[in-house]
């Protein structure tokens, strides 16, 4: 489904940010707002329609090869928390070097892909804690992509890995945790078996999530908000959903009414610091 136009959507002064801020802070503070859009208008767009609804706003590899690090600068200018998605995955070196770049843009979180291995893992983490600690910058979370969930068994075959999603996911999970990253980007429906085999201490970070109602689009092994929150997770990325809802600021709110529902049930889930 293509993305709705900025036209299409609801209108920021239709729904005043002052007077109807949502309920559920804890909730929202969890919500990501996956920005994929194509333009700096519809970016100004979605970050006033959407500030008091959302804790953070994911800037992907589209929006981010379109706009550049200004993208970043334009949401923070706005008030909004970026979430950078950009999977580093490269050499360490250079892995590193686009981590410290990455703090230096004062993101929230940035992720890397687990499959780069322990010692490209470990080089970023590093880096990032040295030039935070020299330059006085809020260290951001460093998060590990473990296995896409637009993957499946199948897929992951195809592509040389005999083990499926799940053992694959948990086998990353380890190796990151080895190398003293912050937390994952996971399924859904492997945050049971990340808990069990890590503790509680990673920052879960869970897209492949659907309200009952809606298509499964493009992801494979999706879970309900509620049930993502009670499964263990820290934060949930949502895009098509709210963007492509006739009403995206009621379409967030039904979302972290949801959330909040499985957040009730959840038991305690540690987070790597509790600025989180």
């Amino acid at each position: 489904m293509a993305p709705r136009s900025v036209n299409q959507t609801s209108n920021a002064r239709v729904h005043p940010r002052s007077s109807e801020k949502t309920s559920h802070p804890r909730a929202r503070r969890r919500l990501i707002f996956a920005l994929d859009v194509a333009s700096l208008k519809e970016v100004d767009h979605y970050v006033a329609l959407l500030a008091d609804e959302v804790g953070l706003f994911k800037v992907g590899k589209q929006l981010f090869v379109h706009a550049g690090p200004e993208v970043v600068r334009r949401i923070h200018a706005k008030g909004g928390t970026v979430f950078l998605d950009l999977k580093f995955h490269d050499i360490p070196q250079t892995v590193a070097s686009a981590s410290v770049e990455a703090a230096r843009l004062g993101v929230k979180m940035f992720t890397l892909h687990a499959s780069g291995g322990v010692d490209m893992l470990r080089q970023a983490q590093r880096a990032v804690r040295a030039v935070c600690r020299a330059e006085r910058l809020t260290r951001p979370t460093l998060l590990a992509v473990t296995v896409l969930t637009s993957l499946g068994r199948d897929d992951l075959k195809r592509v040389g890995v005999r083990a499926g999603p799940a053992a694959q996911v948990v086998r990353l999970a380890q190796l990151a945790q080895q190398a003293g990253i912050d937390g994952l980007v996971a399924s859904p429906r492997e945050i049971a078996a990340i808990r069990r085999a890590c503790g509680d201490k990673l920052t879960l970070v869970i897209p492949g999530v659907r309200p009952q109602d809606s298509t499964a689009d493009d992801q494979k092994r999706i879970l309900t908000p509620h049930q993502a929150m009670q499964a263990g997770a820290n934060y949930l990325v949502v895009g098509r959903p709210i963007r492509d809802a006739t009403d995206p600021r009621q379409a967030a709110r039904d979302i972290v009414a949801d959330m909040a529902r499985g957040l009730r049930k959840q038991p305690q889930v540690g987070t790597t610091r509790s600025r989180q």
